[in-house]
């Protein structure tokens, strides 16, 4: 377990995201931490509104420590969790040992149940951090496969980007009606991620199918491999129509989730990460079917 707290020359603050300083500092920390920049987020909406982050500052305002929680109802096995999600979570170097992550995890578990949520879902690389918690792992699988063949009746996709302001606000209305991916295991709402991982990955290409008004997030790597990351749709289209409406023939293809609503069945492989998936509340709940969250879940 942590140090015992020692917040000597710091400040606790939470619910810091309509202060722009404090925004500022969070994107800082992130940055600096991890190398990934957040800040194109506040042009993309802003982030989630139902955002709590709890945070230690410094005197000159710079952020020591901080983790955040926002509303993240998923679907398992067929049920809507009304759950929270945990993320951002970081300690500058000069300042851990000293308990802060361990403080600033006991006041987000703890407003996370004040708020009602029946459970909480985080990406980690330290699982035994969360542990201590009731944190558990929940195993993530994509799925490999043949591809089906594109159907011929498909219109084109368009490509979007979330830097156009109309691209942007079709993709928000898309996120806002959107249905789970899979029954299996699957957000029911994210748009401030999905959004933001446009922009955090290069690579990821957002295309919109017109007749079947469907966002489709995807990659294709250099050996020719189509990898689709996610659909947001009212109703989720055929695998088959997504790669007409794209233009694909890819021979072999991977599935970032379980593919139960695309018509179309592979084989489910462990997923190969350097993140775990963890799961607190709902007993002892895992997925009936291999499966994993969309990958534009997380940040």
């Amino acid at each position: 377990m942590a140090n015992r707290l020692d917040s000597a020359g710091l400040t606790f603050r939470q619910d810091y995201f309509d202060d722009p300083t404090g925004w500022a500092a969070l994107v800082c920390l992130l940055k600096d931490i991890f190398g990934i920049d957040i800040g194109p987020l506040q042009q993309l909406g802003g982030p989630d509104p139902s955002s709590m982050p709890f945070g230690w500052f410094d005197a000159t305002g710079e952020l020591a420590a901080n983790i955040s929680a926002f509303a993240l109802p998923f679907v398992i096995n067929g049920r809507v969790v009304h759950a929270a999600g945990l993320q951002s979570g970081a300690v500058r170097p000069q300042w851990r040992g000293r308990g802060l992550y361990r403080d600033l995890t006991v006041k987000a578990l703890d407003w996370c149940e004040q708020q009602g949520f029946e459970a909480i879902i985080l990406y980690t690389d330290k699982p035994s951090l969360y542990e201590p918690y009731g944190f558990r792992s929940i195993p993530l699988h994509r799925y490999e496969g043949v591809a089906p063949a594109p159907s011929t009746s498909a219109a084109p996709a368009l490509p979007l980007s979330a830097a156009n302001a109309d691209d942007l606000a079709l993709l928000q209305a898309l996120l806002k009606a959107r249905s789970p991916v899979s029954t299996t295991l699957s957000v029911t709402a994210n748009a401030a991620m999905f959004l933001i991982n446009t922009q955090l990955d290069p690579d990821i290409r957002v295309s919109f199918l017109e007749g079947e008004r469907a966002a489709i997030a995807w990659k294709m790597d250099a050996a020719g491999r189509f990898s689709l990351f996610d659909v947001v749709a009212t109703e989720i289209p055929t695998l088959a129509a997504i790669l007409g409406g794209l233009d694909i023939a890819s021979a072999h293809i991977e599935v970032l989730f379980r593919p139960d609503k695309l018509g179309w069945a592979g084989d489910p492989l462990p997923l190969q990460s350097g993140t775990t998936l963890l799961l607190r509340g709902l007993g002892d709940m895992t997925p009936h079917f291999p499966a994993m969250l969309s990958p534009m879940a997380d940040f």
